[in-house]
């Protein structure tokens, strides 16, 4: 069931304990969902609870280290020999001041590992500070550090399977957003258009279903528009006010996200003129990203665009995504804003989103983009321009 090669599990590996060797890490303890996926295919709604892969900087495997009852998952959905997955008790289980990293203290010193300089995912959404106590107090002859989102960054440049997987995401992206502007009309409940996108997304192609995405569809409408992340209630789309659709298509935990702007009833020139100029920004952005350039050259061709309309914006556009877990489809690495100079190479993947609000209104676009070459691919090809539904 494993949804890459062995293969490609073993070069992930290497390239990770390459760059443990380089921060002077000789253990590192990785609880992001999406980097115990990335490095063992571990698959399973489980990150609630503390759970981690253990990568020792000259093992030939890492080990996974999850709750008794989530063992099942590993020995199903990992490449690992069984006597690497390790499995702690439910007397761990919520059962204060006991934690699940008193079985992981337990097995670094059995394993005689305790004395080794480890690398901490300290910015990881589910490492909470009791894992961090548990961690610091209980190897009190380690030398704990963070790693510096030391998987994440390997995981920026993807493979071809990965690409691929992402264009699956990408088609099923693009059938959500259709079945959207379909669903979304006045006098329609939110959370009804919602349902009908889900059963979009989830359902996919015959070729490939959808899986659940990290963040569910946004849809901000009316004075929403001019606000972030907001999702739907059961009020009804009101006639003459714009919705945000932001959503992604999933296939095999990869995302590809897209974002969009419908506009019910008579068309508005101040939004439809406001939209093209976004799209303008966008545009000169995707025209500089290139293998060889940086964030920060497509972050300054997307602001010369908004500066000659005197457009103000100060949240970064764009990010880069791949496999995604709840809460978000973000890998915590570069970002295209000015400043980051990180260097785009081949096959790194990132969402670029022009998020414009102006008080009590906005619109949005975005692109899921790929770095190639001799240039850009984007993953999906569906328009941006506002869609006027009358």
């Amino acid at each position: 069931m494993m949804n890459f090669t062995k293969e490609e599990y073993k070069s992930r590996l290497k390239k990770v304990q390459a760059s443990m060797q380089k921060k002077g890490i000789e253990l590192l303890i990785s609880q992001d969902p999406s980097n115990m996926n990335y490095l063992t295919g571990y698959d399973a709604w489980s990150f609630y609870y503390a759970q981690c892969v253990i990568v020792h900087v000259n093992a030939e495997e890492p080990i996974c280290f999850v709750r008794n009852q989530d063992a099942g998952g590993a020995y199903i959905k990992t490449y690992l020999k069984d006597e690497n997955i390790i499995k702690y008790h439910e007397k761990y289980i919520h059962t204060w001041p006991l934690h699940p990293y008193d079985a992981l203290v337990d097995l670094i010193k059995e394993k005689k590992w305790d004395k080794l300089s480890v690398g901490l995912e300290m910015d990881s959404h589910y490492f909470t500070a009791y894992c961090y106590e548990k961690i610091k107090n209980g190897l009190s002859n380690a030398k704990v550090l963070d790693c510096e989102r030391l998987v994440n960054w390997v995981r920026v440049v993807k493979s071809d399977a990965e690409i691929k997987y992402m264009k699956a995401a990408a088609q099923i992206s693009q059938l959500g957003m259709k079945k959207a502007f379909e669903a979304i009309s006045p006098g329609v409940r939110q959370c009804d258009a919602v349902s009908e996108i889900y059963t979009t997304l989830i359902k996919g192609t015959p070729e490939f279903g959808g899986d659940y995405s990290s963040i569910v569809p946004m849809i901000p409408t009316g004075k929403g528009t001019s606000a972030s992340h907001l999702t739907w209630s059961e009020d009804k789309f009101v006639e003459g006010e714009a919705t945000i659709i932001e959503l992604s298509g999933v296939n095999k935990k990869y995302h590809c996200p897209m974002a969009r702007t419908v506009l019910l009833g008579k068309p508005d020139q101040k939004k439809i003129d406001t939209m093209q100029k976004t799209n303008e920004a966008l545009q000169a952005g995707i025209d500089l990203v290139k293998a060889g350039n940086t964030a920060d050259d497509v972050a300054q061709a997307f602001w010369k665009v908004l500066d000659k309309y005197g457009i103000e914006k100060t949240s970064r556009t764009g990010y880069s995504i791949g496999i995604g877990y709840p809460t978000e489809w973000g890998e915590h690495t570069l970002n295209i804003s000015k400043g980051d100079m990180t260097v785009l190479q081949p096959n790194v993947t990132f969402h670029m989103i022009a998020v414009m609000q102006f008080g009590n209104w906005g619109v949005e676009a975005s692109e899921a983009i790929r770095v190639t070459d001799k240039g850009s691919e984007l993953f999906c090809n569906f328009s941006k321009e506002l869609h006027v539904k009358s």
